[in-house]
């Protein structure tokens, strides 16, 4: 699961530049929820091809009071969170008093914690991190966020619990390393070089569709899973981990097997009109990039939000398929469902290519052709593009625009492969 790092530390020490350094490696700021994270920003970043979700946190003192302060709280929420912990100070200032406490309550959390000293532009980094080491956390990373100096070690190095080990490279020239990768993806190339499409061992249709359900608070996330499992089931699980993990809860349909991945938590029908759903935004951005097709629920009653877009945003970002089911649908007038498409096509335009439904989940009218269109999803995202036919594509658009020279010499294409499904790469 895409890991979370959360970026603490007093106010002004250079939190919200790291963090818009980093998420601006993919250009996406995912997240600024008003009234529920009004003091976190969620963040997706992406640095030498490695995943994570940032969060950034208002300043906390450090002192007693500090922390009773609803800033303070916030970031104590984000310490919660996170899988990493980068506590930042400023190697300007020097060490103060409120690094103390925030250093303090951080052993006291037992969480992956990596002091950084950042603001080390125009000075000697070894020289201002000195101090720091009083801290107790061990090793003090020097960065400068503003210029970006070290910031890439940085996430590295805390990244490797996440990071799978690869196996060890040969050295092959670029000649041998193609045909090397050629021979064992697809067999012989064929004679007028453009290799054989690969023979998959299984069929992505064979798998699970791995579906997240997310949405905002109260659009009815909860009734709708326990529409599709079934009014009378109840399911209680009892998940290992933090309390940011989702629900997994395998299901067959259709003779179709997926995997509804619930962030809401399933609850009796009863209880769900009475009960305040608590918004993680962990658990949505981790469901999403865990998913195969996303169900984004809107509450057809409140109109599309910022939060909705928010949300939209991060889902085109991870390249996930996307089905959007408009809920209450059920006792509102022709009048209003006339206004409501309006507002669909209006702001939603952009995102044309998804299937919406006009579902009641609390009656289930509607709830059942949201299958069909989660299928033709999956089947969409993980369809094989023959190489052949790409390689064509990748010769027209070569016509019009001519490959650029490099020491002279026209860049041969020799064809073009599809790198990966779901997403396509």
């Amino acid at each position: 699961m895409i890991p979370v790092v959360a970026l603490v530390g007093r106010p002004n020490v250079g939190k919200s530049t790291l963090f818009n350094r980093l998420t601006r490696t993919r250009d996406a700021l995912v997240a600024d929820f008003p009234g529920l994270t009004r003091d976190r920003k969620y963040g997706r970043a992406e640095v030498e091809g490695n995943e994570f979700i940032i969060i950034d946190t208002g300043g906390i003192d450090g002192t007693e009071d500090g922390v009773e302060t609803h800033m303070a709280g916030q970031s104590l929420l984000a310490i919660e969170e996170a899988d990493i912990v980068l506590f930042m100070v400023d190697a300007r200032a020097g060490l103060m008093p409120a690094d103390q406490g925030i250093a303090q309550h951080l052993r006291s959390r037992q969480k992956a914690t990596f002091l950084v000293a950042n603001k080390t532009d125009g000075i000697d980094p070894d020289m201002a991190s000195a101090d720091f080491y009083a801290l107790g956390l061990g090793e003090v990373y020097p960065i400068a966020a503003s210029h970006g100096r070290g910031v890439t070690q940085l996430i590295e190095h805390v990244l490797v619990p996440f990071v799978p080990e690869k196996e060890q490279e040969v050295e092959l020239s670029e000649e041998e390393a193609n045909a090397a990768y050629w021979a064992e993806q697809n067999g012989e190339l064929e004679e007028e070089g453009i290799p054989a499409d690969e023979e998959e061992d299984f069929n992505p249709q064979d798998l699970p569709i791995k579906l997240a359900i997310v949405g905002r608070p109260n659009v009815g996330k909860s009734t709708l899973t326990n529409r599709i499992l079934g009014e009378e089931r109840v399911v209680v699980y009892d998940m290992p981990g933090t309390t940011r993990d989702s629900i997994y809860i395998p299901m067959v349909r259709d003779e179709r097997e997926y995997v509804l991945i619930d962030t809401a938590g399933v609850r009796k029908r009863g209880k769900v009109t009475e009960t305040v759903e608590k918004f993680s935004v962990i658990k949505t951005l981790q469901a999403i990039e865990d998913a195969n097709v996303v169900l984004l629920v809107i509450d057809a009653r409140e109109g599309i939000s910022d939060q909705d877009l928010s949300l939209l945003g991060f889902i085109l970002n991870s390249g996930r398929s996307l089905v959007i089911a408009v809920n209450k649908w059920d006792g509102m007038s022709e009048e209003d469902r006339e206004h409501v498409k309006e507002m669909l096509d209006l702001r939603l335009g952009f995102v044309d290519f998804a299937r919406v439904h006009f579902i009641s989940a609390l009656h289930g009218s509607g709830v059942g052709n949201l299958f069909e269109s989660v299928q033709e999803a999956y089947e969409c995202a993980t369809r094989r593009v023959n190489t052949s036919l790409l390689t064509k594509i990748m010769n027209m658009a070569a016509d019009d625009h001519q490959p650029p020279l490099v020491r002279g010499r026209r860049v041969k294409l020799k064809y073009a492969h599809a790198g990966g499904y779901n997403p396509r790469s």
